[in-house]
């Protein structure tokens, strides 16, 4: 069986002020650093055989503090980069929702398109990576992607909200992906309880 343990990068600057990120490059906020140096060392209670990441700065950044603490060094793979969406890329929610009120955004990558591309990442992770188990740092728009798909849409894709360094479990077994658990932030107790005293 392939376990898969995909995490969301940690905070950035767009994500605290609510900006679509899409495929613009930006990098870690500190709050996103904190949470991925705790999401590390839990990981690091656990035995894992390869760090997969999403190209991008906040990703792979996030990966590599994670490698750091699990000593493993981290392959980036496109396949895993986040949906472009286009000419909305930078808006707030209430920018997009005023500029583009029917959410069709000018030269976004189409559904249909990102999900393929998903597919085909999932399944060169189960033919490079049999029987092991696999950190993959990843987007939102990515794994809630990845969710609707297994779960043929009963979660994911506007339906569930991720965390920032939120993690998710997939398992391969008999020629099938199945979702574990989803969204687990418990680990991030600690980065939690910090912000909350800082602005008290």
């Amino acid at each position: 069986m392939t376990i898969l343990c995909m995490i969301r990068h940690g905070e950035t600057d767009w994500n605290a002020e609510r900006r679509l990120q899409g495929q613009t490059d930006i990098p870690l906020n500190e709050k996103g650093r904190r949470q991925a140096r705790i999401t590390a060392a839990h990981l690091k209670k656990d035995q894992w055989d390869v760090i997969l990441s999403s190209p991008l700065s906040r990703a792979r950044e996030t990966a590599d503090l994670i490698a750091k603490e699990v000593q493993l060094p981290v392959i980036e793979m496109e396949e895993f980069v986040e949906r472009s969406f286009g000419d909305a890329e930078g808006m707030t929610q209430d920018e997009r929702a005023n500029t583009f009120p029917e959410r069709k955004y000018p030269n976004e990558e189409t559904i249909a398109v990102f999900h393929e591309r998903l597919k085909q990442g999932l399944k060169q992770v189960t033919d490079q990576y049999p029987a092991q188990r696999v950190i993959l740092v990843a987007h939102g728009a990515v794994i809630n992607a990845i969710l609707s798909i297994l779960s043929e849409g009963e979660i994911g894709s506007g339906k569930t909200r991720l965390e920032n360094a939120g993690i998710s479990h997939f398992h391969f077994k008999d020629q099938k992906w199945e979702i574990g658990d989803y969204n687990l932030i418990d680990h991030l107790t600690e980065v939690t309880n910090r912000e909350t005293s800082e602005s008290s």
